[in-house]
């Protein structure tokens, strides 16, 4: 949008790192008006940035957080008194009326505050920018690993990545490279021989449950802990979320421990939690950043700041034509791109500003924001026209023809991202098998891909299910199993099962 000539590369797809694993709260920034002041005051003035300029990805459900029986009654006045230190929009309203608003709360909370939280489809939020990105002339290369960080001297001059799909490297030279590798980004500073940037993977486990227990997003009334958020995103709710050090950032294992934590720390907000379906369990790795050449940070990742972090490397390796920008959070997502083109073009001598907080993202003109209805709505108008693939979340057999034709070498597990394909109760077990029968009908390129991509969707989706089969989720999964073995019999397609 500054007018330069732009280069995305994402080694695997949009999403599928941190940004499309967390729990889709878009922060007011209450969380942190005691622990981390600076985060707070970021959240809570870019949370209202991303409602207006990104409408159509955001549920503006309002938040709450209340103090329940289990929780240090004498947090609630700090909590008031930092909301109106760090300017984080608050209003303290009678329990009574919190109940009020949301029945299944626990009846035993004292203390209630209203809060601007809300829920952000973090998908659609990814296609906003990319759109926008793509209209101002920039590309994107998904599926490109980033091997080496291309250094002349005392200057980095781009990049060579593997071109995954096509099996060969891409040289992209720039006069100027910005590192947003997130809980990546240390590595890529490595590879420009800039040691020293310590992005600690700070892991978390979430659980959907299979439908809406609340319809604003709730928090405890306490010092950010496990399990103490509830969000409403969609047709399910999130409980979230744990927090330790990873060993990798693509460590996605789930521990049946953490899954039962999630479970009784749902059980604190709304009595009877359990009693809901466990849908789908996965986890994310926050970037939290630590500068060892500065000797800032620690090991305990729930106290580590969630603010971003800028690395000029001119200043701190004296490294030109490079930045690293890490840390922050989905909701800052866009102050962090703001401060990193900033030091930028400080450092180019090029002057030009930044208008991202102004310009709304394509699809979100109008201002409106997400409801609930809103596809239900759409497919009423096209339901005589065109057949529904997936139920649950009401994705038209239209939309999926269009992403294929637009996206060539597109996987299911792409689709899950930009259509939220198996997202919903059945997690794949009906919508899938007819989306890979679409795709053996498209008479091209897809079809000779379409077995395998059926049994990959079908393996990634089984590590989020393992962790909860128990209950109605594991009579559920047993459904799916008999129609993909015993319908499909998938383990003998014609494909070889990708490593």
């Amino acid at each position: 949008m500054r007018g330069y000539r732009t280069i995305l590369v994402e080694r695997v797809d949009l999403g599928q790192g941190t940004t499309g694993r967390f729990h889709g709260l878009l922060h007011s920034g209450g969380r942190y008006v005691v622990s981390d002041e600076r985060s707070a005051t970021e959240c809570a003035e870019e949370s209202a940035i991303v409602k207006r300029i990104a409408a159509e990805a955001v549920e503006d459900t309002g938040g709450l957080f209340v103090t329940t029986p289990a929780d240090d009654p004498g947090y609630a006045d700090r909590f008031l008194a930092g909301c109106l230190k760090t300017g984080v929009p608050v209003q303290e309203i009678p329990a009574a009326e919190a109940l009020r608003r949301e029945p299944r709360l626990n009846p035993g909370i004292s203390r209630a505050f209203e809060v601007q939280d809300g829920a952000v489809d973090a998908w659609k939020l990814l296609w906003g920018n990319a759109r926008s990105a793509e209209e101002h002339g920039a590309r994107i290369l998904s599926y490109h690993w980033v091997t080496e960080v291309i250094r002349e001297g005392d200057r980095v001059l781009g990049v060579m990545a593997r071109d995954n799909r096509a099996q060969e490297m891409v040289r992209i030279e720039a006069a100027f490279v910005i590192n947003a590798g997130g809980v990546w980004a240390g590595e890529i500073a490595d590879m420009a021989d800039c040691p020293g940037v310590t992005v600690v993977p700070g892991k978390g486990i979430m659980i959907a449950m299979n439908h809406r227990l609340v319809r604003t997003v709730v928090n405890r009334c306490e010092h950010p802990g496990d399990g103490d958020i509830l969000v409403p995103i969609r047709t399910v709710c999130v409980i979230g979320t744990t927090d330790v050090k990873a060993d990798s950032p693509d460590d996605y294992s789930i521990d049946r421990a953490e899954v039962q934590q999630m479970l009784d720390a749902g059980e604190v907000i709304v009595p009877g939690f359990r009693q809901a379906r466990a849908l789908h369990a996965w986890t994310g790795a926050r970037p939290l950043f630590k500068d060892e050449r500065a000797g800032e940070g620690g090991e305990d990742t729930r106290h580590m700041s969630r603010g971003l972090a800028l690395v000029d490397h001119l200043r701190r390796d004296g490294v030109s034509g490079f930045l690293t920008i890490t840390g922050g959070k989905l909701t800052t997502y866009r102050l962090m791109a703001e401060t990193v083109v900033d030091a930028m073009v400080e450092q180019m001598g090029d002057a030009r500003p930044c208008t991202t907080a102004d310009e709304p993202l394509p699809g979100s003109e109008d201002g409106r924001h997400y409801w609930l209805g809103s596809r239900l709505a759409a497919q009423e108008e096209a339901m005589a026209d065109d057949q529904l693939v997936c139920e649950c979340e009401l994705l038209p057999r239209r939309k999926l023809i269009e992403a294929a034709r637009r996206r060539p070498g597109m996987t299911l597990d792409d689709v899950r991202r930009a259509l939220r394909l198996g997202m919903g109760p059945c997690q794949g077990g009906f919508c899938t098998y007819r989306a890979t029968g679409i795709l053996h009908g498209l008479g091209d390129a897809e079809t000779e891909r379409a077995d395998e991509l059926l049994l990959t969707f079908l393996q990634h989706r089984w590590l989020g299910l393992e962790p909860i089969l128990y209950g109605d989720q594991m009579r559920q999964a047993c459904l799916d199993d008999w129609i993909f073995q015993g319908t499909l019999d998938v383990e003998h397609l014609p494909v070889a099962v990708p490593a």
